[in-house]
């Protein structure tokens, strides 16, 4: 098993990576301080619920917890107040008390909605990530949850960080091909961003990440995961650093809300969103070939890179006026300087935008 620390003072918390974590959470819910005398809520989806959600409430009811489910549908859709209220309805129903964690067996989606649900019920209680995707990796690390707003993605949210993260790669081998190429951007991501040999070696080892060899796999999630996990230990609540970690996300996001929650998967438009990102590096002054590189890395991941005809530059635009990252009338960019480096810049002009906007639709 690999074990990381997020450095947070008195809220620290482990990332346990390893296999067959699901079969020991007990030893874990109780080693990280999860009472057996207060319900413990399980939020997972409908995709995940089948194969993993009767197995995990058996194991823990053996080992003595009371436990309470809840399955929404899967996709970002489920990231609404709609369902967050049937979520708070569940835990009321449910006997939750202050005592009380709640487990998020899934993705992306359901460790934001599930970790809003934890932040805002009886004002704040425990709190634990099981992801299933490698996405979530990303995801699960740093305490930022969150809902959507129909004008804007994760416009609703919160800091609350989890007891721990418990992070079972066999969960992985169910995963579709598209969704291990998604999770694999935000790992390539964290390498951009901060370490360029390890960008270069998710593309050396693209074919093995890709195959979802155990060794690989487990190498690169950790050493993604402990990126973010320096970065979150130095900023929290994302007044500096921790923003690089949205590399690719101010296109993204506007993606996602343009051509609806379904036609791209998160990392899908990340990736484009990175992209874009290395254009708009080299027309800020980063050295010429930085989108070349960039570009070569995701299609090694089996990623898509360029826009699709039918989203309009000017939807895109007006969707990333309402990204959190749209301040005082400037568009905010995390922009790569080199592969991995990459700076905040808060001032981009508009014109430009535009412009990768229009190159990213051709490919250029």
């Amino acid at each position: 098993m690999r074990q990381l620390t997020v450095q947070l003072e008195e809220r620290s918390y482990p990332i346990l990576i390893g296999s067959g974590l699901l079969a020991q959470a007990p030893q874990y819910f109780e080693q990280y301080g999860l009472t057996k005398k207060s319900p413990l809520l399980i939020i997972t989806d409908d995709h995940v619920a089948p194969i993993y959600l009767h197995g995990l409430e058996q194991t823990l009811r053996a080992a003595g917890y009371s436990v309470v489910s809840a399955v929404v549908p899967s996709g970002e859709t489920s990231k609404s107040l709609a369902v967050y209220q049937d979520m708070m309805t569940v835990a009321i129903e449910g006997k939750l008390d202050r005592s009380s964690a709640i487990l998020a067996l899934g993705g992306g989606v359901v460790g934001d909605l599930a970790g809003f649900v934890a932040a805002t019920y009886m004002r704040g209680v425990k709190f634990v990530q099981i992801p299933t995707t490698i996405l979530a990796h990303d995801s699960s690390v740093g305490g930022k949850v969150a809902v959507n707003h129909p004008l804007a993605k994760n416009m609703i949210g919160a800091f609350h960080q989890p007891e721990l993260v418990l992070y079972d790669v066999d969960t992985l081998q169910s995963l579709p091909p598209r969704d291990v190429s998604a999770g694999l951007s935000e790992m390539l991501k964290h390498g951009l961003i901060r370490d360029e040999a390890f960008a270069h070696w998710c593309e050396e080892n693209a074919e093995a990440l890709l195959a979802l060899d155990p060794d690989t796999l487990g190498y690169g999630l950790e050493r993604g995961c402990s990126i973010k996990a320096e970065i979150v230990s130095n900023d929290e609540r994302e007044n500096g650093e921790r923003a690089l970690l949205n590399l690719g996300h101010t296109i993204g996001h506007a993606i996602e809300a343009i051509a609806g929650y379904g036609e791209f998967l998160h990392g899908e438009a990340i990736s484009i969103g990175m992209a874009g990102s290395a254009l708009l590096g080299e027309k800020l002054g980063a050295p010429a070939g930085l989108y070349e590189d960039t570009v070569r890395m995701l299609r090694s991941l089996r990623l898509p890179v360029t826009l699709p005809a039918h989203l309009s530059t000017d939807a895109l635009m007006e969707a990333m006026m309402h990204d959190k990252k749209f301040r005082e009338g400037h568009m905010v960019f995390i922009v790569p300087d080199r592969i991995g480096s990459a700076r905040i810049v808060k001032d981009v002009p508009v014109t430009v935008v535009r412009e990768v906007i229009e190159l990213l639709r051709k490919g250029e």
